[in-house]
């Protein structure tokens, strides 16, 4: 398994990673305690993601994965931080190895599970 340059960086420098106690919206993607999982906590403040961060469970493109999420959302809107998916994650961390995709898709959902109460809101 090789991880690209900027993915490998984040394994060995993570960022953001740990709880964040004041933290105004949390959300998990995967099942924490059975398996791989990326949970991310957010706060918000005026519709904009002012501080992200995450804890994993996972191999080290898991790591890459959700420490490149909480990095991308802090700065965004609700509404851009909605629009991040999977490939946004892999096209900047330069990719993950081939079966490890996986790890995109679980940060992705932990996004989006911290941000449905907005989500609905906006929707009504």
């Amino acid at each position: 398994m090789i991880l690209s340059p900027i993915a490998a960086e984040h394994v060995h420098s993570p960022r953001n990673a740990g709880e964040l106690e004041d933290a105004t919206h949390v959300g998990t993607g995967g099942t924490p305690g059975e398996g791989p999982y990326v949970r991310l906590w957010l706060i918000l403040e005026e519709g904009t993601v002012r501080k992200a961060t995450y804890a994993c469970n996972g191999c080290p493109s898991s790591i890459a994965a959700a420490s490149m999420s909480a990095l991308l959302l802090a700065g965004r809107t609700v509404a851009q931080a909605l629009s991040i998916d999977a490939r946004d994650v892999m096209t900047v961390l330069g990719g993950l190895p081939e079966g490890k995709e996986y790890y995109a898709d679980l940060a992705v959902q932990a996004i989006q599970d911290a941000l449905k109460e907005e989500l609905s809101e906006r929707q009504l």
